[in-house]
C-alpha cells in the first residue's frame, strides 16, 4: 500500500478502534471519508504543481502563470475548508479525526509553499488549533530531528 491516507484508514480500521477513524456505522462516515481523499486529491495535488513550477524545476523551465492557476485551483477548493470549520473546531464527527490530520497536512504544505498567507479567517484558526495539539508539536519535534540527524536542510 502506498497512499498515504490510505494507509492511515487502513491502519486506523485494521488495527483499531480509534477515535481518530470514523465508524462506517456513524452518521458522519461519509464526511469522514470525503475529507481524508479531499486532502490528497483535490488540495495537495494542486499544490505539487505549485511547488514544481516555482522551486524545483530548473531556472528556465519555471513557470510563474501554471503556479498561479494551480494556486487558483488550490484556493477554489480549500473553499469548502473555510465554511466547513466556520462554526465547528474539527472537520466531522465532533472530534478530532484522521480526517483533520489529512487536511492538516494539505495545509502545512500550502504553508511551505507561501500559500497560507491567502487563506480565509476560518483556515486560518483552523491551521491554529491544529499547529497546537501537542501530537502535531512532537511530531514537527521529530521531523526538525531527524532532518539534522541527516543533514537536511529544511526548504523555506
Amino acid at each position: 500500500m502506498t497512499g498515504a491516507l490510505g494507509i492511515c484508514h487502513y491502519l486506523g480500521t485494521r488495527y483499531g478502534p480509534s477515535d481518530l477513524i470514523v465508524d462506517v456505522k456513524e452518521p458522519a462516515y461519509g464526511a469522514f471519508l470525503n475529507w481524508m481523499y479531499f486532502s490528497d486529491a483535490t488540495l495537495t495535488f494542486p499544490q505539487t504543481l505549485v511547488l514544481r513550477y516555482t522551486r524545483l524545476e530548473p531556472e528556465e523551465r519555471r513557470s510563474p502563470q501554471v503556479a498561479t492557476d494551480y494556486a487558483k485551483w488550490f484556493f477554489g477548493r480549500l473553499r469548502a475548508v473555510e465554511a466547513a470549520t466556520a462554526n465547528t473546531q474539527t472537520l466531522c464527527a465532533g472530534r478530532f479525526t484522521a480526517a483533520d490530520i489529512a487536511i492538516g497536512y494539505a495545509l502545512r504544505l500550502a504553508e511551505n509553499v507561501g500559500l497560507a498567507r491567502d487563506f480565509g479567517p476560518n483556515v486560518t484558526a483552523y491551521w491554529a488549533r491544529l499547529q497546537q495539539r501537542d501530537a502535531y508539536q512532537r511530531a514537527v519535534a521529530a521531523e526538525q530531528a531527524a532532518a539534522k540527524q541527516q543533514n537536511v536542510a529544511r526548504s523555506a
